[in-house]
């Protein structure tokens, strides 16, 4: 696999548009470490890391729902750093999604987090994908 980023997006986008509750997805640290972005800003529901027999482990994503209108809380997951063409921001110019609402994931000198965090603490980085 060349890309696990896109892939781990990838399963994600395909279990939302299936209707999944849970998604297994096979883990790495920056993995976990989006996945812990993506609980603290509210748009999966819960999760939890199983070490299996090989070290790698798989994390399992309880995904978030309405639970009247069945509309997911993840509208859409774009990939925007990839391994043919990266795209680092600087502190001025790191991205806004959707004017604020959305949410861009960056990897930083100071571990993952979001747009802004990023501002927050003056720190750019590589923006790894967009979730709205």
């Amino acid at each position: 696999m060349t890309d696990p980023i896109a892939d781990y997006l990838t399963r994600l986008r395909n279990a939302i548009h299936a209707n999944h509750r849970i998604v297994e997805i096979p883990a790495s640290n920056i993995k976990r470490e989006i996945t812990r972005v993506l609980y603290e800003k509210g748009y999966i529901l819960k999760y939890k890391f199983e070490e299996t027999t090989n070290h790698q482990g798989v994390i399992k994503i309880a995904l978030k729902y309405h639970p009247v209108t069945k509309e997911p809380a993840i509208r859409e997951l774009t990939r925007i750093s990839k391994p043919g063409l990266r795209k680092y921001a600087d502190t001025e110019s790191i991205p806004r999604v959707l004017n604020g609402l959305g949410v861009a994931i960056i990897t930083t000198s100071k571990g993952v987090m979001t747009d802004k965090e990023a501002r927050t603490l003056r720190v750019g980085g590589e923006v790894l994908c967009y979730v709205s």
